[in-house]
């Protein structure tokens, strides 16, 4: 782990090589309060193949208590997507974490460390579920609705797929 830009930052001490784990952390920067008011998610992204959920554990725990870490995982390939998440106890460990480890370099790729974003909408529901969609593609919420009441009235029903 090496902090990028500048070959480093005097008292951040991030070092480790390539393909070895990080095994010495020392002396970090204190944040000076940055970290207050923060979510305790962080969103780690420019994640190398090699990184699991141990190393990624690893890196972030100098900063504070971590109660999880997950690797989101391609469905095909079955390897990470090339980021994850890390949840701290405290929101200002997580602070000093994104403080010190955002642009830090870990087994030779670049990281990207900022506070994690919520999830926008049910993930379980489909798209075209959403209000937001139906009036992008031109339809209307309800549009079920107007063709059962064509049909009624001796029309045909429209199929939304073919308007």
């Amino acid at each position: 782990l090496r902090r990028a830009r500048g070959g480093g930052i005097p008292g951040r001490g991030l070092a480790a090589g390539r393909g070895a784990m990080a095994t010495t952390l020392v002396s970090y920067h204190k944040a000076g309060g940055r970290g207050a008011g923060r979510r305790a998610t962080l969103y780690v992204g420019g994640l190398a193949e090699e990184v699991t959920e141990a190393v990624l554990h690893a890196v972030f725990v100098p900063f504070g208590e971590v109660k999880d870490v997950s690797l989101p995982t391609d469905h095909q390939t079955g390897s990470h997507r090339g980021f994850g998440f890390v949840e701290f106890q405290d929101p200002e460990d997580a602070g000093e974490a994104m403080d010190n480890l955002n642009n830090a370099e870990l087994y030779g790729r670049v990281l990207t460390v900022n506070v994690a974003q919520p999830l926008k909408g049910n993930k379980n529901q489909a798209v075209w579920a959403e209000q937001e969609y139906l009036q992008g593609v031109g339809g209307q919420a309800g549009g079920s609705e107007g063709a059962q009441g064509r049909e009624r009235e001796g029309g045909p029903g429209l199929d939304p797929m073919q308007q």
